[in-house]
């Protein structure tokens, strides 16, 4: 469970990116996170895995007031939730297996618990066969997929998502929205901010707009609604 208690953030150039942002997201839910350039929708990810924080208000994730979190905290919080980013960010001289495997070594994870998920969660996203490639040899979409069996392989509640599709093609961006649409089946919250307007449109799920940093629609099967 996520939820925003009357949360304002303020960047040190004057910026007011969200302005008294009010919202509960439940467990089980998948979320659109939509709106014009320059809305808020970033700023409102962020704070959600806390690489930003509120400059007023408060941020639950999962009982945690993440909002008030000393730094040595974040990692143990950070645990519970899994992280997609539109431009992949692995890491260029591991392998497709080493990528997965190192988000369990950096939480202790033994040998023997890590290759069967690690191998679990390649299978998933249909990459068992490219676990010895490097990132170098892989297509955006591949990447992608690496990048989502990295933030699953913890089993984390909240899957976190960024522009998942923002630069790949319209196939390849529907094979990762299907990746999604089978996490979220299998229980997993997923929080997705997009521009994708066709995808946001077919695959009717709970909508958040985000316009002046302030939350213009929040609707249940909602739809992109932006011209832009």
């Amino acid at each position: 469970m996520i939820e925003m208690l009357d949360v304002w953030k303020t960047y040190p150039n004057g910026t007011n990116a969200l302005e008294g942002i009010n919202v509960k997201i439940e467990k089980g839910e998948f979320v659109y996170v939509v709106g014009p350039s320059g809305a808020g929708k970033s700023t409102f990810i962020k704070l959600m895995y806390r690489e930003e924080k509120p400059t007023k208000g408060t941020i639950l994730l999962n009982g945690f007031n993440i909002s008030k979190l000393k730094e040595r905290q974040i990692p143990k919080v950070r645990r519970s939730i899994g992280v997609v980013f539109q431009d992949y960010k692995l890491l260029p001289k591991m392998n497709v297996y080493e990528n997965v495997a190192f988000a369990m070594e950096v939480v202790e994870a033994t040998k023997k618990q890590t290759k069967p998920r690690v191998l679990e969660m390649l299978e998933l996203v249909k990459l068992k066969n490219k676990l010895r490639s490097y990132p170098s040899e892989l297509s955006g979409g591949e990447q992608q997929r690496v990048s989502i069996a990295r933030a699953l392989v913890n089993s984390p509640g909240t899957i976190i998502a960024d522009e998942p599709t923002g630069n790949l093609d319209p196939e390849t961006s529907w094979e990762i929205m299907r990746i999604f649409e089978e996490i979220n089946l299998r229980g997993t919250t997923v929080v997705m901010a997009t521009h994708n307007r066709e995808i946001v449109n077919t695959l009717r799920k709970r909508v958040i707009a985000i316009e002046g940093g302030r939350i213009a629609r929040d609707q249940q099967r909602g739809e992109y609604g932006y011209e832009g």
